[in-house]
């Protein structure tokens, strides 16, 4: 069992790092409104289910307020998987190939396996988060579960300072951890059908090693996101499919091409 396990991490591509600049951040964008402007239709078809999701969430909000930050979550989750769409446009693109929406919905399922085991993995994560959002909730809401309008007031009056630093706090950890385990995940696994485990591993190999850069690129990405969800969230349509192709020419800066780590 042993020897199997080592004649088939020998026989597995060495993963190479490169180091990333804070200038970075900023080209990926770039590129990624590139690929956007190339595949227009692809990115507004990704653009119009990141809005569903954040409408959904919005009608959450109001209904089951406790349940607001388990839904963020899984959005954060289901997130990184739709965006692999995009990851395979902007490859297609890289690859000379024209971009097509039909290969974009169905490039999982040559990497069922892998995904699994990483879906897995982020629903344990994203259980134990909303575990602990209800958590905050009942510490500070001991009453009971607060309405919409009392999460609003929590949110916006100084006395509940507490229940505001509680509840940023988990869901900064969780989203923290989140990003770390997915910033190039999912893209390794699309472009060298790697295993969860060794994606996940690098992904989060990267964010240690390009800590300052990785902290300004996921401050980038919540900036966005916040920005675009200003006028109901229908700035997702462009701001969705953006960052999704500029994930994937992160991904690419981050590693080394598959022919330079073999020779190395």
């Amino acid at each position: 069992m042993e020897s199997t396990v080592q004649r088939s991490a020998a026989a597995a591509p060495a993963l190479q790092l490169q180091p990333l600049s804070p200038r970075q951040p900023f080209t990926w964008l770039a590129r990624g409104a590139r690929d956007l402007l190339a595949a227009p239709w692809v990115g507004l078809f990704y653009g119009l289910c990141f809005w569903g999701m954040a409408l959904l969430l919005a009608w959450v909000f109001r209904a089951r307020p406790e349940y607001t930050m388990s839904l963020a979550s899984g959005c954060l989750l289901v997130g990184p998987f739709l965006a692999m769409g995009l990851y395979e446009t902007s490859r297609r693109r890289e690859a000379g190939l024209a971009p097509s929406l039909g290969e974009s919905l169905t490039c999982w399922d040559r990497h069922v396996s892998s995904m699994a085991m990483l879906v897995l993995a982020l629903i344990v994560l994203e259980l134990l988060w909303g575990r602990a959002s209800l958590v905050v909730f009942a510490v500070f809401f001991n009453t009971g579960m607060p309405s919409t309008t009392g999460v609003v007031q929590a949110v916006f009056n100084p006395q509940n300072w507490q229940f505001v630093l509680a509840y940023l706090a988990v869901g900064g950890i969780f989203a923290g951890l989140v990003f770390c385990f997915t910033v190039v995940a999912i893209p390794l696994i699309l472009d060298r059908d790697t295993d969860a485990f060794t994606a996940a591993l690098t992904s989060m190999r990267v964010v240690l090693d390009n800590t300052g850069v990785m902290l300004l690129w996921g401050a980038l990405i919540t900036l966005l996101v916040g920005l675009s969800l200003l006028a109901w969230g229908a700035g997702l349509v462009i701001a969705g499919p953006l960052l999704g192709h500029a994930t994937w020419h992160a991904y690419r800066s981050a590693l080394a091409p598959a022919a330079a780590s073999e020779a190395a």
